[in-house]
């Protein structure tokens, strides 16, 4: 079987390696820290679909917006 092409799901080196958030990953957006953790839903590019507890799916360009890797544990 032929390797996935760069981007497909499971490819950890397509779309996303520039800032390093897959789907499933969780996150939070410092300048926002009242949206709560994010789980990210989509990547394409530098834009990233996180469903945030407290404000719901957003869609966040990370060239403007820096996010960064929680963890589902976290309390911050």
């Amino acid at each position: 079987m032929p390797p996935a092409p760069s981007g497909a799901p499971g490819d950890r080196g397509g779309p996303g390696a520039d800032h390093g958030f897959y789907p499933g990953d969780f996150v939070r957006n410092p300048q926002a820290p009242d949206w709560g953790l994010g789980q990210v839903q989509s990547v394409v590019g530098p834009n990233v679909t996180v469903n945030f507890e407290e404000r719901g799916k957003v869609l966040i360009n990370t060239g403007v917006v820096e996010l960064v890797a929680a963890s589902a544990g976290d309390d911050a």
